[in-house]
This record gives C-alpha cells, structure tokens and sequence, in this order.
C-alpha cells in the first residue's frame, strides 16, 4: 500500500509541474514592442548580447514591425579582406517575441529558452 502511496504522490507532482509549464506557453500571442525608448531598446540590446555572449548589431526599429528577430552571421573581415564575399552556411538565429499576461519575452527559436525583457511595452500582434 505504502509503494502505490509514493507512486501516486510522484505521478501528482509530475502531472502538476508539467501542467505549470504548459501553462505558461499556452497564453503566449505573438507581439512587437510598442513605445520603443533608450529603455527598451538597450533592454533588447543587452538581452541579445548576452544571449549570444558577443555584441550585436540591431536596427533601431527591431520587434516594433514584426514579432520576428532574425540575426545572421557577419562575416570577419580582415586587412588582406576588408569586404569579405561569398555564402555564409551559418542558419541565422531566430528570435520571436510574445506578449504573456503583462511580460514581453523574447523566445531564442534554437532552444525555446523565454528571457523577459525588461523595460519593454509590448502589443499583441
């Protein structure tokens, strides 16, 4: 009896943390930032960065168009190639933005990690 007690215990708390991270996706509506200022846009900036651990270069306009971030790979440039030419191979990095209660948060595509941004107004697409 003890061993059915723990097996239902263990299975309870596996369908309830389950159920919380379903949860909080499922609310999830594809956003752009509205009222874009010097906040928001180093919020986005910084968030970015360190999600990809370099600097990045983003327009002034990013996420207030479209819920989309795409970022591709700049080529190195060097003395002997200051215009380097041909295909980058890299995919580009995909990063989506959603609104879910009040929080506006950017979703890295490649993983589904969710990052707040703060300082951000966002709208619903």
């Amino acid at each position: 009896m003890r061993k059915q007690t723990v097996l239902s215990v263990s299975l309870g708390v596996a369908l309830l943390t389950t159920g919380c991270q379903t949860m909080g996706s499922d609310a999830d509506q594809p956003a752009r930032i509205i009222n874009p200022d010097e906040a928001s846009r180093a919020a986005l900036q910084s968030m970015v960065d360190s999600i990809l651990n370099t600097e990045v270069t983003l327009a002034e306009n990013a996420l207030t168009e479209s819920s989309m971030l795409i970022i591709e790979r700049n080529p190195p440039r060097t003395m002997t190639n200051p215009n380097p030419q041909g295909r980058t191979m890299d995919e580009p990095i995909q990063f989506r933005l959603v609104i879910n209660g009040s929080d506006c948060i950017l979703i890295d595509q490649r993983n589904e990690s969710r990052h707040v941004l703060e300082d951000t107004e966002c709208a619903a697409e």
